[in-house]
């Protein structure tokens, strides 16, 4: 565990998002391991498959996602504020909705995972493998969610460390699987998704098992869980608004999906390849935003608010440092890039096109998620959530159609940094406006006393 309301604000920052950043990094080269060995040995159908896939399944899991955020604010803040018995509750009433929310919404994803392709026009040669590799994915969905929630519950203790200890282990594993039941066994699309399961329940496992020995908070015993209805809904509360942002985060996904698929297989497998890519090159913005928002739920815990600026800043100096390095080797090697998943020229080019444009703007993206992660950190989602959707579907997904009946699929791409801009001027000016300052978990009064009742 990691106290950060005391010490140098970058240096925190840093230290807590170096490991998270080295583990989402090991967690991407899932998706990215997996898409090199499907196109390079199954084929360009099965990798645009696995990408028309990736919305759907960020559609199914963001909602619940989002009340694990909510939590991991309200662990944060209670653990800042050295409340440790409502920490153990916050954890129980965590595992406790995830298990049953896993079981719903695998059956549900498994009912209705082929009726939704078709909705998105997906190329007819393309369902059958989208259809199998989704529903061994859903399978599992239980190991995900659990071992996201964990994660969770580390983060907001101030621990980045032991997740990516675990997700090294299960990235591992998620390799050696691939190339065994891919190469050798000839599972094809399939052998890549049971991979992908298989290594997640291990590392869940292997998480809680590692846990329950050693941890001083973690406890996990499903006979003695405790279910807190007050903490549940104060989970809802913060969570729910990220939770639906991300939920309509990934329908936006699935519309810009179907804009895709009107371009046909090449252009699908392309977007594939490159938000593969993309997702990587904005993982260190994403990493130091979550690093910035448990920094924020701290130190207002405890009622240090004159570090969160300062911790803001620090952040927004490292974030547009790595982003400018990374927009630079983007551009560089585009098509080097693009050359490691596919031989196929077509495919390259128009990925490489992609990214040339994409990654011009990172900058603005990182920019964006860390005005964001304050106003997470200090509990208020609500405005984020709706900065987002504003950004997503009043703009990038309007213009995206509209440039690609002019330009072709380069307008999608065009209008992805349009709507980051605009994301991030709205964020900024919120920030500016300092209301959500007001929405801590643990209040203090003017005498600088907790507030009964939190």
């Amino acid at each position: 565990m990691k106290d950060l309301t005391v010490g140098k604000e970058s240096k925190l920052i840093l230290q807590f998002a170096a490991p998270m950043l080295l583990g989402n990094v090991f967690q991407q080269m899932y998706n990215i391991v997996d898409s090199i060995i499907i196109g390079n040995f199954i084929g360009k159908q099965a990798l645009a498959a696995v990408g028309a896939s990736f919305p759907i399944i960020f559609a199914v899991v963001s909602l619940v996602l989002g009340f694990g955020m909510g939590a991991t604010i309200i662990i944060a803040q209670y653990f800042g504020a050295k409340q440790i018995d409502k920490v153990k509750r916050t954890i129980d009433t965590l595992y406790i909705f995830l298990f049953f929310a896993s079981i719903v919404l695998s059956v549900l994803g498994i009912l209705f995972s082929s009726y939704i392709f078709r909705l998105i026009q997906l190329p007819e040669e393309v369902i059958p493998y989208a259809s199998l590799y989704l529903n061994i994915y859903l399978s599992g969905l239980i190991f995900f969610f659990g071992f996201a929630g964990t994660s969770a519950i580390l983060r907001g203790l101030g621990d980045s460390k032991t997740p990516l200890y675990f997700l090294i282990v299960s990235t591992i594993t998620n390799i050696g699987l691939d190339l065994l039941f891919v190469l050798v066994f000839k599972w094809g699309i399939s052998g890549v998704a049971i991979a992908t399961v298989i290594s997640q329940g291990v590392t869940f496992i292997g998480a809680i098992l590692y846990l329950n020995k050693y941890h001083k908070v973690i406890r996990l015993s499903v006979f003695n869980m405790v279910f807190d209805k007050e903490i549940f809904h104060k989970s809802i509360k913060i969570g729910l608004p990220s939770g639906l942002q991300q939920t309509f985060v990934a329908l936006g996904l699935m519309a810009l999906i179907w804009i895709v698929n009107l371009f046909g297989t090449d252009v699908i497998a392309a977007y594939t390849i490159a938000m593969r890519i993309d997702s990587l090159a904005v993982m260190p913005a994403m990493n130091f935003a979550a690093a910035l928002s448990a920094f924020v739920g701290q130190n207002l815990g405890a009622n240090k608010s004159e570090r969160v600026k300062a911790g803001l800043l620090a952040t927004l100096k490292m974030t547009s440092l790595i982003s400018v390095s990374i927009t630079v080797i983007a551009i560089l090697f585009s098509k080097s890039l693009m050359s490691i998943f596919t031989t196929d020229s077509n495919v390259i080019e128009i990925g490489a096109n992609y990214l040339i444009i994409v990654s011009s703007f990172y900058i603005l993206f990182s920019t964006l998620f860390v005005y964001n992660s304050v106003m997470r950190g200090a509990g208020d989602t609500l405005i984020p959530m709706f900065i987002t959707l504003i950004a997503l579907w009043m703009a990038r997904i309007p213009i995206a159609y509209f440039l690609s009946q002019q330009i072709g699929e380069t307008g999608i791409w065009w209008a992805t940094p349009i709507g980051w801009f605009i994301g991030m001027s709205l964020s900024y000016f919120y920030y500016l406006s300092g209301r959500w300052k007001r929405k801590a978990v643990v209040k203090y009064d003017d005498s600088g006393t907790i507030e009964t009742g939190v």
